[in-house]
C-alpha cells in the first residue's frame, strides 16, 4: 500500500497519509492511485482540479457544499504552508448529522482528506502563503452552491486563530435553523 487510510469519527470521511519513497535525491509519493482508493470503496472519477492560494494566515474559506445532483467528493491536500481543515456532516439521516471533524493539513505532514458527498467543507490558514489542491468528482455548478456560516453557534467550530480574511459571501451564509434537514445523498 502506498497510503495509510484512517477512518474518522464521521462515516465515509477518510484521513489519508501517503507513504513517501525517499533517497539522496529527495522524496516521491503518490497523490492518488485509483487501484488503492478502490480498496476503501472509492470508485468515482475526478473531473476537476482546483488550486487555492491564500496570502494571509487566519484566512477562512467555507463552509461550502453543492446540492445534489451536483454534490461532489473532494480530495484535499495542503501543498504549501499549513491549515486547519474542517468538514461538517450534512447528510440527512446520518448518525453524525451536523457533527464536524477537524485536522491539520500541511505541506510537511502531507496528510489528505477524502471528503464524501454530503459534507460541507472549509478551512483556516495557519501560515501566510498557504496553498491547497482539491480534486473534485463533479463540476462546479454555481446554482447548486450552498454554504454554512463559519461561526454558526450550532456547529461550534473552534477556529484556532482570529479571522483575518473572509469573503462577503462566506461571511453572510445563513445561520442554521431547526428546519435545516441537510441533503439527501443516494448511496
Amino acid at each position: 500500500m502506498l497510503f495509510d487510510f484512517e477512518h474518522t469519527p464521521l462515516r465515509s470521511l477518510w484521513l489519508i497519509t501517503p507513504k513517501p519513497f525517499q533517497d539522496e535525491r529527495g522524496a516521491f509519493f503518490r497523490f492518488f492511485c485509483k487501484k488503492e482508493f478502490q480498496a476503501i470503496g472509492f470508485e468515482k472519477e475526478f473531473v476537476q482540479l482546483n488550486h487555492s492560494i491564500n496570502k494571509f494566515k487566519g484566512t477562512i474559506r467555507g463552509m461550502h457544499y453543492q446540492e445534489p445532483p451536483f454534490a461532489e467528493t473532494k480530495l484535499v491536500r495542503c501543498i504549501r504552508g499549513k491549515m486547519l481543515d474542517v468538514v461538517v456532516d450534512i447528510r440527512q439521516n446520518s448518525s453524525t448529522f451536523l457533527q464536524h471533524f477537524t485536522v491539520e493539513l500541511s505541506a510537511e505532514n502531507k496528510k489528505m482528506l477524502l471528503i464524501p458527498e454530503g459534507f460541507a467543507h472549509g478551512f483556516q490558514t495557519l501560515e501566510d502563503d498557504t496553498e491547497i489542491l482539491y480534486h473534485h468528482t463533479n463540476f462546479y455548478t454555481p446554482s447548486a452552491e450552498r454554504g454554512l456560516r463559519y461561526n454558526d453557534k450550532l456547529l461550534n467550530i473552534l477556529w484556532p486563530m482570529p479571522l483575518t480574511q473572509i469573503s462577503e459571501r462566506d461571511k453572510n451564509f445563513p445561520l442554521l435553523s431547526s428546519d435545516f434537514k441537510g441533503i439527501l445523498i443516494e448511496n
